[in-house]
Parts: structure tokens; C-alpha cells; sequence
């Protein structure tokens, strides 16, 4: 869930005393409810531990926090996994990104397992996107565990697994957590003293070095590779003229045929979307194959998507940057202009994003839902090119080259035929006349689902 910077906002008076304004603050203010130690801290930061009416730090109060701080961009957390794999503490990283944690349990150096908040880092989707399960298995096991039964004895008992795979698989699941960790952009972590056993799933035993050297050279070669093949939607095609590659390339050669996008490659072949694009990739150098950009099967909901992907990364650097405030208000005066109708009630919220479904609805009703997804092409792409300049000449020259490389291959997606650019320029000026009849938003959901056939 995006969380709007200022609905975290807390006034604290001449008194001292706390008032929450936003709706977010509130809410993490009530699930709080108790007596709290204030400690000493830089001007700049209110630091509060839970210690009960006796003011005391004890053993049933909480956990001891050993490290806290704030992640300001994708890499932070590189240095803190290194420092406690050295540091052979025990306890629980909790990173946090918006509302939603993710833990990593350490000892004497080494990781025994992770847990996760987000839905594609569970264990039934990280073996479904290896290739180790099909939709119907995944399905089936899941219906065992809503009834209070574990994932890995529920795929065990279904005979799609064997105890020693659950256990591969739940390696391979804390691979992709400490992953996904490097790569938040905007939060919070803090390192808890100790951690219960009985909250690891299977006690594994990696180490916190390897891990993390193994994670850079992965989020350092991605970041090599996406100039190139942007996504794991994009699709590979063998070059007419190219003959066998090398054996090591044999398994994912034989997959490509200009209809499996990297995603489906890493499924049928189990390798997974890292090591396809790796292998793709060297493919494309040694001209094996050329890459095709997706298709857009979704049409105007998935256009709405790649607008919502571009604006996020755009707006993850500028507040990098620490231009966030001044930025946003630059953008919110171009698109109150003659994005009004277009984005009313959708947003754009803090990271810059819309609301998929009222963008839709809205553009229907503008465009009387004729060629509709061009129109939220021609609209959306001069709207993101907007932001990605505005932010351009916010943060210098070198900063917005390494933005716009990042940017190009969406926006290549976005870009409207040229023939359009009329019907772009006429629906701009005309979308400060509309009106929209009022309504309610009732039938969002409805509107949504109707709206992504087209």
C-alpha cells in the first residue's frame, strides 16, 4: 500500500505533546497504545521504545534494538548485511518497505531463514516461478493449507514434492528475500536483539557473506542488463542465420522461439528469471537472438501500468535526491492542467502512481471509448515525459542521464505511433472542456474488469 509522505506526518507542540495528523500515523499510533521510553536522540529524530508504566527495558517488553535506520535508496542495505554477517550477532532484520516487513533471522554470521510480507515472495510462488509446480498444484496445495495445514507438508502429501525440494525450495525462497531487501528503495530497518525459533519455517543455515556477494553481483548484473532486456516480460527471438551456441546455452536456446517471454523460459526450463536473463543476454552479444518488446496483451490497463512503472522509478530518484517536495509540486500543476479529468480521483499519490481502474474509467467517458488504447498512450506518454524532465532539471545532468537510460526501455513501450501525434494535440485541448457527469465510485471494480479487454 503507497502511503502518502503526509499522512505520516506528527505536530508535536510547545507542550510536547504529539498530535498525529495523517491517517497513517494515527493508525501505527493506536497499534502502539502504552508507555514508552523516550531516548535521547539528534535533534532531528524521536526515537521511542515500549518499557511498560516502570520506565524499565524489560525481557517481556520487546526486543533490544541493536540498529535502526532509515533506506534512502536501492543498495542501503548492502552495508548493514555486511556488518552483521562480520559481526556474528544473533537476532532479527526487519526491513520494512511502506507498511509491509520483511525479517532475516542471523547467527554467528549466518542467515537461518527469512520471512516475507509480500505474495510473490511466498513459497507456492517462488516454486511456481522456478518451474517446480504448475497453476493447478499451486491450487490444490493451497486449498490444504486454508484449512491450518503447512505448504511443504500439504505439497508432500499431494505427492508433487519430496521433503528434500520443500527444502531446496525453501533455501531458494530466503535467496529471494535478502534479494528483494537490497533492493528497497524507501523505508525503514531496525535489528532486534534474539529472535524465537518457532518463527522459522525450516531452519536453514547459509552464510550472511555469501548471501550478500551473491545478491550484489546479482542486483549489479540486472542493472547491466536492463539497458538491454528491460524486463522479464520482454521476448528473445533466434536470429534466422545463427547456428547452435555453446552447450552451457543449450537448455534455454531450445525454449526460444519468439513467443516465450523471459519469465516463461525461466519456468519451463526451472532456472529461473536471473539466470535466463543472464544466458540471454551473453545470446544477444554473441548475436544469437534479438529481443522483442512485450506485447501488450492487457492493452489499456497494461498501458496504465507501464505510465504507473516508469513514474515510480522517477520518482524513487528523486527523492534519492531529496527533492521530493518541491518536485511533486511541479508535477501536481502540469497534471491539475489538462490531465484534470483524466486523473480525477486516480491520483497521482506519493510514488507518483495512478489508480488503474478510475484512469480507465475516466479515459472511457473522455474518449467515448474509441481507440482507447492509444489515446491513454498519447495522454500518458507526454505526462511521464513531462515528469522524467522535470525531475531531469531538477537533478543535473549526470543523475538524469542514468534516470533516462533506466526510463527509456517503458517508455520505448509507451511511445505512440507518430501518425497519432494529432489526435494527442486535439485530445489535450479538448480535455479541459469536458464534463464528467457526477457518479460514485461504486462500480469501480466492475468498470475495471470490463474495461481490461480492450
Amino acid at each position: 500500500m503507497v502511503v502518502d509522505a503526509q499522512d505520516e506526518l506528527i505536530w508535536i507542540d510547545s507542550n510536547g505533546v504529539a498530535h498525529p495528523l495523517g491517517e497513517a500515523a494515527t493508525r501505527r499510533m493506536k497499534e502502539r497504545k502504552g508507555a514508552y521510553r523516550l531516548m535521547p536522540a539528534p535533534g532531528h529524530v524521536v526515537f521511542m521504545r515500549f518499557t511498560g508504566e516502570d520506565g524499565r527495558r524489560d525481557r517481556e517488553d520487546g526486543a533490544i534494538v541493536r540498529l535502526a535506520g532509515e533506506i534512502t535508496g536501492p543498495g542501503t542495505m548492502c552495508d548493514i548485511l555486511a556488518l552483521l554477517s562480520q559481526a556474528g550477532w544473533r537476532g532479527e532484520l526487519m526491513v520494512f518497505d511502506g507498511d509491509m516487513p520483511r525479517s532475516i533471522f542471523f547467527e554467528a554470521g549466518n542467515v537461518l531463514g527469512a520471512r516475507t510480507s509480500f505474495d510473490e515472495e511466498r513459497i507456492g510462488q517462488i516454486l511456481f516461478r522456478f518451474g517446480a509446480i504448475t497453476k493447478q498444484q499451486l491450487a490444490a496445495i493451497l486449498a490444504l493449507v486454508r484449512q491450518g495445514k503447512r505448504f511443504g507438508a500439504s505439497a508432500v502429501r499431494l505427492g508433487v514434492l519430496s521433503d528434500d525440494e520443500v527444502y531446496q525450495y525453501l533455501r531458494k525462497q530466503v535467496e529471494e528475500i535478502v534479494y528483494a531487501t537490497l533492493r528497497v528503495a524507501d523505508g525503514f530497518y531496525c535489528f532486534l536483539e534474539d529472535f524465537d525459533e518457532t518463527r522459522l519455517v525450516s531452519r536453514q543455515v547459509l552464510s550472511g557473506a555469501m548471501l550478500l556477494m551473491d545478491s550484489v553481483t546479482r542486483l549489479d548484473e540486472m542493472r547491466f542488463f536492463r539497458p538491454r532486456i528491460p524486463s522479464s516480460e520482454y521476448v528473445p527471438q533466434r536470429n534466422p542465420t545463427a547456428i547452435s551456441p555453446a552447450d552451457e546455452f543449450t537448455l534455454v536456446w531450445r525454449m526460444v522461439d519468439g513467443e516465450r517471454n523471459i519469465h516463461d523460459i525461466g519456468r519451463d526450463t526451472q532456472l529461473g528469471e536471473f539466470e535466463v536473463t543472464k544466458q540471454i543476454f551473453k545470446l544477444l552479444q554473441s548475436r544469437h537472438v534479438s529481443i522483442n518488446p512485450p506485447r501488450l496483451r492487457g492493452g489499456a490497463a497494461e498501458v496504465i501500468e507501464l505510465a504507473n512503472q516508469a513514474l515510480r522509478e522517477v520518482h524513487l530518484a528523486i527523492d534519492a535526491a531529496g527533492l521530493g517536495t518541491a518536485f511533486r509540486k511541479s508535477t501536481a500543476g502540469f497534471a491539475a492542467g489538462a490531465y484534470d479529468e483524466l486523473f480525477r480521483d486516480a491520483g497521482p499519490f506519493e510514488d507518483g502512481t495512478l489508480t488503474g481502474r478510475r484512469v480507465l474509467r475516466n479515459a472511457i467517458r473522455l474518449s467515448g471509448a474509441a481507440d482507447l488504447q492509444n489515446f491513454l498512450r498519447e495522454m500518458l506518454y507526454d505526462y511521464v515525459s513531462f515528469v522524467l524532465f522535470s525531475a531531469g532539471a531538477a537533478m543535473g545532468t549526470e543523475r538524469e542521464r542514468s534516470l533516462t537510460t533506466s526510463i527509456e526501455p517503458l517508455l520505448a513501450q509507451l511511445r505512440p505511433p507518430s501518425s497519432s501525434t494529432q489526435m494527442r494535440v486535439s485530445h489535450t485541448m479538448s480535455i479541459g472542456q469536458s464534463t464528467l457527469a457526477p457518479e460514485s465510485d461504486d462500480d469501480d471494480d466492475d468498470d475495471y474488469e470490463e474495461l481490461e479487454i480492450f
